[in-house]
């Protein structure tokens, strides 16, 4: 038999595949599983730099639900390999083998998060349909993974004043992982480098410059006064 994760009820581990199923849509650096005293946490990465040179933002997305408080475990499995139990509403079947991506090897805090201003929802809906629409009409037919990976890197990777300094991509994190539903607004947290948008049905977490609340940067040299 597959090993498995048993959750606390059907509905959360068809949340979990949910999540799952969504991240695949998105990318094929699987999904990381985090378990400990009765929480587990979900995290993709729909947006990540692969190599040098690579504009692409890290964009994560995070949801947590319940799930056998005896269950201890970090690892991370190919998202399309996740599957609901043939036999169990409550449990989820894994893969045998675990993937080493990139983006899981530095993890975002767990405490020291400050409050900014909160984003609406539909900003972020909007914001994301925009993007993604710039990136079909940029995307030359038949074009290589590596053009369109550019054209995304320079559509999602743009800092947007309406998004408080955030780039595009946490917009399209929100909106492609379904986090979006109904009037909200979303909270927005800061941590070092670390920027957390958070939505009743998840989190998108990017890591870069923390913008908002930041002063400009005053030159420094001998041409200073």
């Amino acid at each position: 038999m597959p090993p498995r994760l048993l959750f606390a009820d059907a509905e959360s581990a068809a949340d979990a595949v949910t999540f799952a199923s969504r991240a695949s849509r998105l990318t094929d650096e699987g999904v990381r599983i985090q378990a400990a005293n009765g929480v587990l946490v979900m995290t993709a990465a729909p947006l990540a730099p692969r190599g040098l040179g690579d504009a692409t933002p890290t964009v994560l997305a995070m949801r947590t639900m319940q799930v056998d408080p005896e269950l201890v475990c970090d690892l991370v499995v190919e998202a399309s390999a996740l599957l609901a139990a043939p036999d169990d509403a409550t449990a989820v079947q894994l893969p045998e083998t675990a993937l080493a991506p990139s983006w899981a090897g530095v993890a975002p805090p767990r405490s020291g998060w400050a409050a900014r201003q909160g984003v609406d929802a539909s900003v972020l809906a909007a914001k994301a349909q925009g993007g993604i629409a710039r990136v079909a009409e940029a995307v030359p037919t038949d074009a290589g993974e590596d053009v369109v990976r550019t054209v995304r890197a320079a559509v999602w990777g743009v800092p947007d004043a309406e998004l408080g300094g955030l780039p595009l991509g946490a917009a399209f994190a929100a909106l492609s992982m379904g986090f979006i539903s109904g009037a909200e607004t979303a909270k927005v947290f800061t941590s070092g480098p670390w920027t957390r948008v958070s939505l009743l049905r998840g989190h998108v977490i990017v890591r870069g410059p923390a913008v908002m609340g930041l002063t400009p940067v005053r030159r420094t040299g001998a041409g200073d006064a």
